[in-house]
């Protein structure tokens, strides 16, 4: 391993996770032939894929190059019950969001995932599509897949929603739209809204508002058949974070991450680090297929330890490992709060980043909705758990590239999830 840490390049990461479910989903709900280029080829997408050609769906392979795909929907009415329960993998994005457009649908199918899927929790999802007529049938542990869904006509509902969740908020509008329902949903902020905007791009009419308690998104579905999508997916900016955060921990050097989306519900991460120290400059700002991308410009800094509140975590939410590894090289300490959403991701992110943190040296410490984490300059070494999530696997071998650390991931494969080419592309921009 080279003595200091170097960062050169310009490079591109997979096409965003959120976007390539919501462009398959919707791809094969329209009629007509959607062009889809960008899509991630992990295997979270990859369930998608499967689970609509179980459908009778007609969904190609996913290409590891990002390469042009075309999907010929028939339309959500054309979907067919299944010979075999609906296998989601490791994916809650597929779960949640296809219970939604199954709400309606006139058969009964089965869902279910592997093991972590298959204990994190459900009823957030079945609870407001029960109240709009759909019926479930838990066959696993209580609020767990799998879960039986039995669709049929359902009613409008006007949903308040406890929590800021895209996965909530999608499964309600995805409901309305297959059944042809109005539907709103009430949130206390605004979360990820790419269904928003796909809905919109796809001429339905969809709303959004401030609202007594939030921000109200409302859908009025036009009843009209969904137009093909002709869409570019683009980068991920959660995949992008660990590439982000490598170059703020070198020593000297810049990199150039071409082509990330910059929805401001998707970039908490970027203005937390700013908060820390950082600089990242975003150039060739543009609209590609309904969202913001531009080009991320990021080179070393000097970081120091910040408080994360509760209304800064819904926009950083699947980048708060990396966030909370990073604050182990920060000056000083850094306190994040309201983020006990963690505990219920592909396994418990806070106990598992706070664990494999103080097995490396650092100080760190649990709190029932965050962690406290001490900065350090001294060299880290250990042995890291995944427990078979790739952004914990992400997070600490973006920390093991640093000169002077030792850090072995015990499942460095886990990474395939979300970011193919992961380690390959660590060790070209570090010199590695």
């Amino acid at each position: 391993m080279p003595s200091r840490l170097h960062v050169s390049g310009d490079v591109t990461v997979p096409g965003d996770k959120s976007i390539t479910h919501r462009a398959l989903m919707f791809s094969t709900a329209a009629v007509g032939e959607s062009r889809l280029r960008g899509l991630l080829p992990g295997e979270d997408c990859r369930s998608t894929a499967s689970v609509l050609r179980a459908l009778g769906c007609d969904v190609p392979g996913l290409p590891a190059d990002g390469g042009e795909i075309r999907v010929t929907g028939r339309g959500i009415g054309a979907w067919t019950e299944p010979a075999a329960w609906l296998d989601c993998g490791n994916s809650g994005t597929t779960a949640r969001l296809m219970m939604g457009l199954l709400a309606g649908r006139p058969f009964t199918c089965t869902l279910t995932g592997d093991d972590s899927l298959r204990g994190r929790p459900m009823r957030r999802i079945t609870g407001p599509l029960a109240r709009m007529g759909a019926r479930f049938r838990e066959a696993g542990a209580p609020g767990c897949l799998p879960i039986e869904v039995s669709g049929g006509p359902l009613q409008s509902i006007d949903y308040v929603s406890p929590k800021a969740s895209a996965q909530i908020k999608s499964a309600v509008l995805l409901a309305g739209l297959g059944a042809g329902v109005p539907v709103s949903v009430t949130e206390p902020m605004l979360s990820r809204d790419h269904t928003e905007r796909i809905l919109g791009a796809l001429g339905e009419t969809v709303a959004t508002e401030d609202a007594e308690g939030g921000v109200r998104i409302t859908l009025a579905p036009s009843g009209r058949p969904l137009p093909p999508l002709r869409m570019e997916v683009p980068g991920d900016p959660s995949s992008a974070a660990f590439l982000v955060a490598l170059a703020l921990l070198a020593e000297d050097g810049e990199l150039r991450i071409r082509n990330v989306c910059i929805n401001p519900t998707r970039t908490g991460f970027f203005r937390l680090v700013e908060r820390m120290g950082a600089r990242i400059a975003m150039e060739n700002a543009r609209t590609a297929g309904g969202e913001p991308v531009a080009d991320l410009v990021v080179g070393p800094a000097r970081l120091r330890g910040i408080g994360v509140g509760a209304g800064e975590v819904p926009d950083a939410i699947d980048e708060i490992p990396m966030l909370a590894v990073l604050a182990a090289r920060a000056e000083g300490e850094t306190r994040i709060t309201g983020a006990g959403e963690l505990r219920v991701k592909e396994t418990d992110r806070i106990a598992a980043v706070a664990g494999n943190l103080r097995t490396l040296g650092v100080e760190a410490e649990e709190l029932e909705d965050g962690m406290i984490v001490r900065g350090t300059d001294r060299p880290l070494a250990g042995r890291v758990q995944a427990f078979h999530d790739h952004r914990i696997a992400m997070a600490f071998g973006v920390l093991g590239a640093q000169p002077g650390n030792a850090v072995e991931i015990d499942h460095p494969e886990v990474v395939d999830v979300s970011f193919p080419g992961f380690w390959e592309l660590l060790r070209g921009v570090s010199g590695g």
